[in-house]
């Protein structure tokens, strides 16, 4: 059959892009944060030989792409993969699927990045859902500072941290300090006395040092989340910005919040959301962040 160009512009909007032949699709499957059940897998792959070409890509954030599927099977395609509580989506001008990293499974992970990747998916992908942005907007979350799926090339970025509490006070001059040794950043260093320091500058709030030392000088370490605003990847890389302070867990799902409020109040059509940082300039944006003006409006924005 033939499929117009209106046509193929409707089925992206739905999640199925064109592939490279110009008759068949990409179903595009959200996986809410990059996580399936054996059981989703089974329908996945049952999906693919019934309707696409029996292949199963993955796309770079998280999401599951059947290629192969003719156009007359889109109904049918998604009737099948919703028993197993999946949907395609996850295009247009809108919140992007969220990208957490595996955090919650992984060695260095600083706290359960799925977990709150989840409550994004939430609350920020299903929730606006129906509201149009000038863009897409992407959302990262990083569960250390390795960085892996770099939160700070996306529309807004979140990087756990674990704030080291220093006692330096407790240092007793050893000469064979554990926790310079164990410090990446070489943040750590002995004064000329003998004694700890730290240079902040240096120090990222991976959490390395904390327990380390023998004695006791820095015992424990806060929790908190950096917040980087206005990355970009593709043609035009831009590396987000870091936000002054940090947050908890309420305060970093609200700045995202007041994020995607202030691209769709500000933001022109078919500009990025860096653009707009670019273009109201950071310290206004940072101001309008940490104020709860965007979230008394809310109703307001999203009815533009």
């Amino acid at each position: 059959m033939e499929i117009t160009a209106e046509q193929r512009k409707k089925a992206k909007g739905q999640g199925f892009i064109s592939n490279k032949d110009g008759i068949h699709f990409s179903a595009r499957i959200v996986t809410g944060n990059g996580v399936l059940t054996a059981a989703q897998v089974r329908n996945l792959c049952e999906a693919a030989e019934k309707f696409g070409n029996g292949q199963i890509a993955f796309t770079s954030r998280l999401s599951v792409e059947l290629p192969g599927i003719k156009y007359e099977d889109f109904e049918n395609l998604k009737e099948h993969i919703a028993k197993a509580d999946l949907s395609v989506g996850g295009t247009g001008p809108k919140v992007r699927p969220i990208v957490p990293c595996k955090g919650t499974f992984c060695s260095n992970g600083l706290y359960d990045t799925l977990g709150i990747g989840t409550k994004l998916h939430k609350r920020f992908y299903e929730g606006y859902r129906q509201v149009n942005l000038p863009h897409k907007f992407k959302i990262g979350v990083g569960g250390c500072q390795n960085n892996c799926i770099k939160p700070e090339t996306n529309d807004l970025g979140i990087v756990g941290q674990l704030v080291p509490k220093h006692e330096f006070e407790k240092c007793r001059g050893c000469k064979n300090c554990t926790v310079v040794k164990v410090c990446p950043m070489e943040a750590l260093k002995i004064n000329d006395d003998g004694k700890i320091t730290v240079d902040k500058s240096l120090c990222i709030n991976c959490g390395k040092c904390i327990g380390k030392c023998a004695f006791g000088c820095i015992p424990e370490g806060e929790f908190a989340f950096k917040i980087f605003i206005g990355g970009r990847w593709g043609k035009k890389i831009r590396i987000g910005t870091p936000l002054k302070r940090l947050f908890n867990e309420e305060e970093a799902l609200d700045i995202v919040e007041k994020a995607i409020l202030l691209f769709k109040y500000e933001g022109k059509q078919g500009e990025r959301f860096a653009s707009v940082i670019d273009r109201l300039g950071m310290e206004k944006v940072e101001e309008i962040l940490v104020s709860d003006d965007l979230l008394n409006k809310k109703e307001e924005i999203i009815g533009k």
